[in-house]
């Protein structure tokens, strides 16, 4: 009688000993994945997928946890489509509590190459960020961001145009603009890595100096292989001292996207009018992507001294010409 009792408290042990380690794991494991990830919960996606994907990505131990806390819960169908911040720092109810809760879904927003950081400002307000503020970050460089970014350490570096660096960012809804921008300059200090750094040295030429002149040919011309070309032109201009006589320059302060302007404007004074000034303007007039990075960084040399863009976005062409007369020619074929 006493092995059998003896028999039964050692089941019972195991049992409430194994429950109790269940439970335990249920309710405070976590994943391996350290980092902060994007994970997607599509509409239709059963909650098997769901629990297989959050495993694939590390953010959980064990798909059986997950279900028996989703369970217990009564949650298995209150799960919601869309895109979630989450790592394996956070603990199953924690990760049930954002992927129940539409509040705490990411915001998925994509800033083209080529933007200005208004135009950015314009993005963010339409998805409720603090626009204001990031604007006020933008024209007024934090001390802090300088200590933070070797980039902005040049004082000549007076506003973040330029640095904000464009792609699709995942956004919670919570973020400050202090916060936004620290991811964008972030990326901007990955993309320009080591190698390129070395290579702007190597050629004498400041960062800040490729970024303005990148954000001209990002504006002018559509294509990488424009980019190139358009880069060495520039390059040739600026090593004559010969004006840029870029339209993108002028419709940054002008407030406009006209690819061609009028006489009477190319003779408005300002900094940023390339027409009547020479060298490079004060600072970036947009944010540029890695295309017109790298073009500037390795340009193309051809024999043309000029060009002229005409068209919209896919039809947008390129005509080059290496005299004037032949500009003028590629101006009437053009229609401007």
């Amino acid at each position: 009688m006493r092995k059998i009792i003896f028999f039964l408290a050692i089941v019972l042990i195991l049992f409430f000993g194994g429950f109790f380690y269940f439970r335990n794991q249920v309710y405070y494991s976590r994943g391996v994945q350290n980092q902060v990830v994007i994970f997607e919960v599509k509409r239709g996606e059963g909650n098997k997928l769901i629990a297989a994907n959050l495993l694939d990505k590390k953010i959980i131990s064990n798909e059986l946890y997950f279900y028996y806390y989703f369970y217990t819960n009564h949650l298995l169908d209150k799960i919601m489509p869309g895109v979630y911040m989450l790592s394996g720092n956070l603990s199953i109810p924690e990760i049930a509590h954002v992927i129940t809760n539409p509040e705490a879904q990411a915001v998925k927003i994509t800033f083209p190459e080529g933007l200005t950081a208004r135009d950015m400002a314009g993005l963010l307000k339409k998805n409720s960020f603090d626009s204001e503020g990031f604007m006020q970050l933008v024209s007024n460089v934090p001390e802090s961001f300088r200590t933070r970014y070797a980039f902005l350490s040049d004082k000549k570096v007076t506003s973040l145009e330029g640095y904000l660096f464009p792609d699709t960012y995942f956004l919670k809804k919570e973020l400050t603009a202090e916060n936004i921008i620290k991811k964008m300059l972030d990326n901007f200090e990955n993309r320009i890595d080591n190698s390129i750094l070395a290579e702007i040295g190597r050629q004498k030429k400041e960062l800040r100096d490729v970024i303005i002149l990148a954000s001209i040919v990002e504006k002018e011309v559509p294509t990488a292989a424009d980019m190139k070309i358009v880069a060495g032109i520039f390059e040739n201009r600026l090593a004559i001292n010969m004006s840029l006589q870029s339209d993108a320059t002028l419709s940054y302060f002008l407030d406009d996207t006209i690819d061609s302007h009028t006489y009477e404007q190319t003779k408005i004074i300002s900094p940023y009018n390339t027409y009547n000034t020479k060298g490079l303007t004060p600072g970036p007039i947009a944010n540029p992507g890695m295309q017109a990075i790298l073009a500037v960084v390795h340009p193309e040399e051809s024999d043309y001294s000029f060009f002229l863009t005409a068209g919209k976005g896919v039809d947008k062409k390129t005509f080059y010409a290496k005299t004037y007369e032949e500009h003028l020619v590629n101006k009437k074929k053009a229609g401007l």
